[in-house]
C-alpha cells in the first residue's frame, strides 16, 4: 500500500486506489454522478475558521462580512492545521488512514490546490506517514 495526493480535478487512475476528498467544502458545480472521490471525509479539512484565516476573510454570525484581508502566511496556516490536527476525529482519521495504508490499501488524499507544496494535503499526507511508520 501507499499514501498519495493529488488535486481532486487531476484524473484518476487505478493506481490512485481509494481516493478521499478531505476539504471542508465539497466541490461546487459536480454531480454526484460525476464525484472523482471514494469518499469525502471532514475530518482532515481546515476548519472554516483557518480557511477564513487563509483566504482573507472574516465571518460574524457565519455571515462573511470582509474578503479583502491579508491571509495569513503559510507557515502560520501549516502551524494551526497541525494544531486543529490534534481533535480527536482529526486523530482518528490519521490513525484509520495510516493503519489502512500499513495493511497495503493506496490510498490518494485530495483536495483543490493547484500547488501541493502548499496545500493542507501535503501536511496530512505527511501526518498520516508519520503514524503509519510509527506503527510498524
Amino acid at each position: 500500500g501507499s499514501l498519495r495526493h493529488k488535486r481532486y480535478a487531476e484524473p484518476s487512475d487505478d493506481s490512485d486506489g481509494t481516493r478521499i476528498l478531505i476539504t471542508r467544502y465539497r466541490p461546487r458545480g459536480i454531480a454526484k454522478s460525476e464525484e472523482r472521490w471514494t469518499v469525502w471525509d471532514k475530518r482532515l479539512a481546515p476548519s472554516v475558521a483557518l480557511l477564513d484565516e487563509a483566504f482573507g476573510k472574516r465571518r460574524v454570525d457565519g455571515k462573511v462580512v470582509a474578503r479583502d484581508l491579508a491571509p495569513i502566511p503559510w507557515s502560520a496556516f501549516a502551524d494551526r492545521y497541525r494544531d486543529e490536527m490534534r481533535r480527536p476525529e482529526s486523530r482518528e482519521a490519521v490513525s484509520e488512514y495510516a493503519r489502512r495504508a500499513a495493511d497495503g490499501e493506496t490510498i490518494t488524499l485530495l483536495c483543490y490546490c493547484e500547488d501541493a507544496s502548499r496545500c493542507h494535503r501535503s501536511l496530512a499526507a505527511l501526518l498520516v506517514r508519520q503514524v503509519a511508520r510509527g506503527s510498524q
